[in-house]
């Protein structure tokens, strides 16, 4: 027999009627495609676990649709049109992730009952085999434009340009707004010295603080 969350029965209990059906069919379905799924609520929505707190899939409902998604979504659909024509309703994503989340607002906008039990599926055995989700690759944010007085106390100093040219985009950046922060001409100035001479001497900005080897 399936475990239901009592929380679950009043939020669909809550929904807009044209929303009551779709949560309730695709709840059905959940536990058709895996049995023993454990219902929890997450951010306030009805979620899915399976195993014990590895997220499967959720779904909600808004005033005009509502949505349902895998957890790793990102890895759970094939290639092909209708791979694409089942990710367009079913990508939610991690709980609303997805830039354009998909909207239902009919038990007809949803795939076959199948391809819906047969994702849940294999969303249970990508959970059961311990596969991550893909980590986004961290944005490197360049380092603003070198100011021109600093540029060319760069280019006078022996070695110094092409020790900063070297340097990682996060050690140019701390030199760089180290200086623009300076207030007054004088400031600037001293900055300015002092950080071309660690330059040359191939010290970052912090070099003082950093571990030694």
């Amino acid at each position: 027999m399936p475990t239901n969350d009592p929380r679950i029965d009043a939020y669909i209990k809550k929904a807009a009627p044209f929303a009551k059906p779709i949560l309730k069919k695709l709840r059905v379905l959940v536990h058709k495609g895996c049995p023993g799924v454990i219902e929890t609520v997450k951010w306030g929505m009805p979620s899915f676990e399976y195993p014990p707190k590895s997220i499967l899939c959720g779904m909600a409902a808004f005033k005009q649709h509502a949505v349902f998604g895998f957890w790793k979504s990102a890895i759970l659909f094939g290639d092909g049109k209708e791979a694409k024509a089942v990710r367009e309703k079913l990508n939610w994503g991690a709980h609303g992730r997805d830039p354009v989340p998909a909207r239902i607002t009919s038990i007809k906008d949803l795939p076959s009952d199948a391809v819906i039990v047969r994702l849940v599926k294999q969303a249970v055995a990508l959970n059961e085999s311990g596969v991550k989700l893909p980590k986004k690759p961290a944005s490197k944010k360049p380092p603003p434009k070198t100011p021109a007085d600093f540029a060319a106390a760069l280019r006078k100093a022996k070695g110094a340009a092409a020790k900063f040219k070297a340097l990682s985009p996060s050690h140019k950046r701390e030199y760089i707004e180290w200086v623009m922060e300076a207030k007054a001409h004088d400031t600037r100035a001293r900055r300015i010295a002092q950080a071309v001479e660690w330059i040359a001497e191939g010290k970052s900005r912090n070099w003082k603080y950093e571990r030694k080897k």
